[in-house]
Formats: C-alpha cells, structure tokens, sequence
C-alpha cells in the first residue's frame, strides 16, 4: 500500500514511519510541515530507503493536501499536531488553524479519493481528568479541559461524522502519554531527562501527584499498525499500557537512574487546566488486535535515558535553540 503518513519528522510520526519501513512493505510518503518539533534528522537514517518519499506540505493547506496526495495514496495515517498543552493555552489559534482544519483537509481527500483506511492518530486527554479509581473507555464521554484536547477531540468528532455521514472509513486511536527516542525536550520526560544530565532543577507542576499511564512509543507505533491493517473502520481503540506513575513517580526514577540527588526537583505552580490522572482501559484493542506491550516501564525508561545520553547533539542543538536553522540548513541541502 501507499501511505499518507502526516506529521512523520515528529517524535511518534518518525517513530512510526521507521516502523513501517522496518516491518512492512509498504511505501510511505511523509507529509510534514517542518514545525519546531519535527525536523529530517529523526528521519535520516531511512530518507534513501526507495519506499519513502519526504513531502514538506501543511495539513491545514489543502493545496498542499493534494500535492502530497498526487499520484493516489490508499491510506492516510494522521499524527499531524500541535500537541503540547502549555502552548495551546499561550497560542490556541494554532491548535485550532491544524488540529481541526488540518484533520477536515485530509478527510475530505479522503471522502473524494477512495482511501481504504483513515487512522486518526488522538489521545486520551479528550477524555478529561479522572478520579481516584477508574479508567477511561471507548465509550468514556468526552470532556476535553485544554485548547490542546479540545482541538483533538474536535478532530476526532470530525473523523466520526465523516464515517457515518459519508462512508469514510475512519478508526481513531486514544494513547496514554508516550516516551522514548526523539521525543522534543519540552515534554516531561525529555526535559528531566536533559535537565538532569546538566544538574538544573527538574520543574514540576503543583505536588507531583498528577497521574498519567505511560507507553512506549514503539508499543504504540506497534498498536497503530495493528488499527491501521486490521482495525474496524468506525471503531476508537483505546492504547495503554496498564503502567500508572505519578509525576513525582517519574522524576525520582530518573533521578536514581542517572544517580542524582532528589534535591534537584523544584516544585512549581500548577497550570490552568491540569487533569488529575489518566488511565487507559485497553481491553477492546487486545481482544480485538491481540495487541500486548512489550516494554515495562523500568526497562523503557532506562533505555530512554541512555538514548538521550548517546544522542546529546541532537537535543543540546534544540535547547540551545539553535535546531531551526539546522533543519532548514538540512531540508536545503538534501
């Protein structure tokens, strides 16, 4: 098959992508915008693979939909996204500009081009927060608390209606919170990681006690192959790894890894919005997919570190700032 892979130079897309190459024979074509999170370098490893195409293109252009899209694809897998939180809630235009007109310019190729599958590549935060016990299913009603998860859910909504009003074949994935290699260094893990290697404080929201599941981003990327060559068109699977951790849970063991002091969390103010605990109730993707986890959290965690360790020229270029003129240096020349 030909496939759209949108948002493929992110940390999951480009996760994704090397999935793909490694264990299909798929062709790929990789439809990126070249945002401050996605960059070649997470690709260059397979960009002379025959079976990949890079496509520099905006999602929320539709010109740019239908120049990635010549030559026909059969289908379309979307983790195109602004996706981080505290930047949704200084910036919620561009959440909307990509999150929900991007999602609506690829469905509608889609809707009129005969794709066989759509994966809508979304999260559990459209669920909201939940309490003390409990974990979130298909059938969870959502309750988005973010411009972030409120531009997801509303693209999930879109994949939905494009299903039931027009056939589209569409499928929405909802993952717990992903780490492991290339992941961009604002998110959580990244950032202790990277702070603790250089012996700065490690910020964390409110107590510490805001709970998420955390996964393995090749787990994931293993659970969307799976949707994308079996799943039921129509259906939302659910994709967790039964591994619930505590913020504070997360900074100490990465503290211990690296054998720092626990001196060095600084707890900071909470941000507007922060849902309390996330946790994935994953039974309909492993009954239906057979789908399992092959990573404990331990072990994934482990390797991140070490990975962020034998990689440290790609993230001290992006925390120097200094990565967008490197990649643009990059696309240029390639």
């Amino acid at each position: 098959m030909r496939i759209l892979v949108t948002g493929g130079c992110g940390f999951i897309g480009s996760n994704f992508v090397r999935h793909l190459l490694a264990h299909s024979a798929h062709t790929i074509i990789n439809l990126d915008k070249l945002t401050y999170a996605g960059n070649l370098e997470n690709l260059a490893d397979v960009e002379k693979d025959p079976r990949y195409r890079f496509v520099r293109a905006d999602i929320a252009e539709e010109a740019d939909v239908v120049r990635a899209c010549e030559g026909g694809v059969d289908a379309i897998v979307n983790f195109a996204a602004e996706s981080h939180v505290d930047r949704s809630i200084i910036d919620p235009a561009a959440f909307i500009r990509t999150n929900i007109h991007g999602t609506y310019n690829l469905l509608e190729w889609a809707r009129h081009n005969g794709v066989t599958k759509f994966v809508q590549v979304s999260t559990d935060e459209v669920y909201g927060s939940l309490g003390a016990t409990g974990k979130f299913t298909e059938t969870t009603p959502l309750s988005p608390n973010s411009p972030y998860s409120a531009s997801k859910a509303s693209a999930d909504l879109l994949a939905t209606a494009y299903f039931e009003t027009f056939g589209t074949p569409t499928v929405i994935t909802r993952c717990s919170n992903n780490y492991g290699p290339y992941q961009f260094p604002e998110k959580l893990i990244p950032l202790l990681v990277t702070n603790a290697f250089q012996d700065i404080e490690l910020p964390i929201y409110g107590d510490g006690m805001n709970i998420r599941d955390w996964i393995h981003v090749e787990d994931h990327c293993r659970a969307i192959a799976l949707v994308l060559d079996q799943g039921k068109v129509g259906r939302v699977y659910n994709v967790g790894a039964d591994s619930e951790k505590t913020n504070l849970d997360v900074v100490t063991s990465i503290l211990d890894i690296l054998g720092k002091p626990h001196s060095l969390i600084k707890y900071v103010k909470d941000r507007p919005g922060h849902d309390r605990r996330y946790a994935i109730d994953n039974t309909r993707i492993r009954t239906e997919l057979g789908f399992q986890i092959t990573r404990d959290f331990r072990t994934g965690l482990r390797e991140t570190v070490e990975w962020y360790d034998r990689n440290r020229t790609w993230w001290q270029r992006i925390r120097t700032g200094e990565y967008l003129e490197y990649y643009e240096k990059m696309y240029r020349d390639r």
